[in-house]
This record gives structure tokens, sequence and C-alpha cells, in this order.
């Protein structure tokens, strides 16, 4: 009888196999290994602490790929919709609200149906959204990411750059303490980096996930925002950074 591998080996074999495929799945490497789909999941989880992979819905990748769209999408629905329902309170009638190309960001995109307000978009999925609730709304062209349903590049900053919008509603791959907001997709990094810039009011929508997380690139430092909304009260040392900048705390409810 085949003796299975010791946590080492695993963890070994794991770091093989994303390196090769990319991307793995928690059923398939544990199939393949021969141990549970709980012990995969926990080798994962240690792995992606030390900076080795970045866990995704089911399985993990490479550290520093930026996960597509439409696997977001299916990320934490629940936190999304609660931050988002949060988040009108801030649009008034007459306001020019920006959106970057987050999912979270969709969401709220989503509930703006019978307002009158107008749009800055910078992602297709959005301005779709904004379409269906009959929202006038600017899409900001450039190089169009198909992963990331975002369009980005030199030309997207620029094009950003003219706008004045009143609100800005971004969120992250991650936000610490020190670190800030942080993302793994360096194009799309700085067009939120240039709509944080642009805006005159700036809310981050960020789900209690993101917490502690530091992706590859930081687009913005915690001072940079007005208002964070999460569906979870934050660490102390993120309360901390938030309460010494002056920036609202809204943890959204049910």
């Amino acid at each position: 009888m085949t003796k299975p591998p010791t946590t080492s080996e695993r963890h070994r074999q794991l770091i093989q196999l994303v390196r090769l495929h990319q991307t793995i799945r928690v059923s398939d490497v544990a199939d393949a290994l021969g141990v549970h789909e709980m012990t995969i999941r926990r080798d994962l989880n240690e792995l992606a602490k030390q900076g080795l992979l970045t866990r995704t819905h089911g399985g993990a990748q490479l550290a520093g790929l930026e996960v597509p769209f439409l696997t977001r999408l299916q990320q934490h629905p629940a936190a999304k919709e609660r931050i988002a329902k949060a988040a009108l309170r801030f649009i008034s009638a007459g306001t020019t609200v920006a959106f970057d190309a987050s999912t979270t960001a969709l969401a709220l995109a989503r509930r703006l149906a019978g307002l009158e307000v107008s749009a800055i978009a910078t992602n297709l999925e959005t301005a779709n959204a904004l379409a269906e609730v009959r929202i006038p709304f600017t899409l900001i062209g450039g190089q169009f990411h198909d992963r990331s349903r975002s369009f980005v590049g030199p030309l997207a900053q620029e094009l950003v750059q003219r706008f004045r919008p009143d609100l800005l509603f971004f969120s992250a791959k991650g936000f610490a303490a020190e670190a800030g907001f942080t993302d793994n997709f360096l194009p799309e990094a700085g067009v939120k980096e240039q709509l944080i810039a642009s805006a005159r009011h700036v809310v981050a929508l960020i789900d209690s996930s993101k917490f502690g997380h530091e992706a590859l690139y930081r687009f913005a430092l915690p001072e940079a925002v007005d208002v964070l909304i999460t569906e979870a009260s934050p660490p102390a040392n993120i309360r901390d950074v938030l309460a010494r900048h002056n920036i609202e705390l809204i943890v959204a409810k049910d």
C-alpha cells in the first residue's frame, strides 16, 4: 500500500502543480495525491499565508495572477450585496458616480434603478448593468482586458484624468493597515489610482475577506479614502488606522 505523502511533500507537490498549470482545483489535487480535500484546503491556506500561491474559489493559483472577473462574481456574493445596499445612502440626485472594475462596484451599479444620477464606468459588465437600469453613463475606453472585463492602459488613465466625479466607489484585492489598498493586476491598479485622484469623494467597498491581505501592487494609502464600507468589523489595527485618518467606517447589516 502506497504511503500518503507527508505535509512537506504535499506542499512541494502543490507548488509544482500550480507552477505547471497556473491554477489548480482542490478536488483534482486531492484525487491525484490520494488525500482528503480538507487536507488539501489546509495545505493551500498555509501556502497562501506564506505568499507562495493565491487561494481562489475551490482551488488556488500562482501568486500575482488576477482572478477572472466571472470567477470573482461567485466569491462572497452575500457580503458584496450587503455592502452595495449600505453604499446607496451616499448617492443623491444629480450626483455623478464613478465605478472601478470590481464586482462589488457592479453589485452597487445594479441597485441604481430609479435614481437621477449619471455614472462613469471602466468595466464592460458594469456598463451593461447601468444600461439595464437606465442610468446614463460614460464608458472609459482604452485597451480591453478580457479576464477583468475592464479597460486599462495609458489611454484609459488619460481619459479618467479628464473627469471629476462627485463620488467614486472602488474595491481592492487586499487592504492592510500599513500597505493600504492593493491589487494583483498592475494595469487595473493604475486606473484605480487615477480614479481616486480624480474623484471628489472616495468610498472603499471592502468585504472582510480582504482585511490583512496584501496583493502585489499598492494603488492607494488608507488616507486616500473618505469612507470604508464592509460587512464585518475589521481587525483592531485596521480600525485604528481608519480612526487615525478620520475615515468613516460603516459595517453593513442585513
